[in-house]
């Protein structure tokens, strides 16, 4: 069976999201309030709605309560962000993510019952600071509000010793969980693996042992 979401806003972060959605081979209902975005989805989406979404009686007439997710990607708006987010919990969404605009945003949402909240802006402001500061750092993601996982390039710091040797967990508390080597990706590398110039390494740790080891081992 196909999955079912459901995306309400069309803006830039919407829009993105409805897209790779129906090219993963998704069901998707996109709503928005503005007659021209949801025109711009209508040949996209599996279905596209002009709709309200802070009624709740416009939500349960879609029938929105059966779909496996609803996306909550409304732009500037952060009363209507709110208030859909609250319609939502109370018709019994199964599951709701919902895009915050800033942390007091962030805060309310999880306090109605929002079961993800996303910063869209602000983690790819971080993910880009990491880039620029670090030639060696090709990706950054955050999991938590402490916990993150990183992609870095291994610099002649790192090339030439095994893991054992480089003693990464003891030293700075953080986990290598793989190693991508030209097309191969390494899960769970042995201790005695050597690692090699240009080896990607996949870490996992608190973001104030990711950053004590970027600023000693990475610059």
């Amino acid at each position: 069976m196909k999955k079912e979401f459901v995306v309400i806003g069309l803006g830039r972060f919407g829009g993105s999201i409805v897209r790779e959605l129906i090219e993963q081979g998704a069901d998707v209902m996109a709503i928005d309030k503005d007659h021209e975005r949801v025109d711009e989805f209508a040949s996209i989406a599996t279905q596209a709605v002009v709709a309200d979404t802070t009624d709740e009686s416009v939500l349960k007439s879609l029938g929105v309560r059966n779909f496996e997710q609803v996306i909550v990607a409304i732009g500037e708006n952060i009363q209507a962000s709110i208030l859909t987010t609250l319609m939502l919990k109370e018709i019994g969404v199964k599951k709701i993510t919902v895009k915050a605009q800033n942390d007091y945003h962030a805060k309310v949402l999880h306090k109605i019952g929002a079961d993800k909240v996303v910063h869209p802006e602000r983690d790819m402001g971080i993910r880009i600071a990491h880039n620029i500061l670090s030639n060696n750092v090709l990706d950054y993601l955050e999991l938590s509000d402490e916990h993150s996982i990183m992609e870095i390039k291994a610099n002649e710091k790192l090339a030439g010793y095994t893991l054992i040797e480089l003693d990464i967990r003891a030293k700075y508390g953080i986990n290598i969980v793989a190693i991508k080597r030209g097309d191969d990706i390494i899960v769970s590398p042995q201790a005695d693996m050597e690692i090699e110039r240009d080896d990607i390494l996949i870490i996992i740790g608190s973001d104030a042992d990711i950053n004590r080891f970027e600023k000693k081992v990475m610059n």
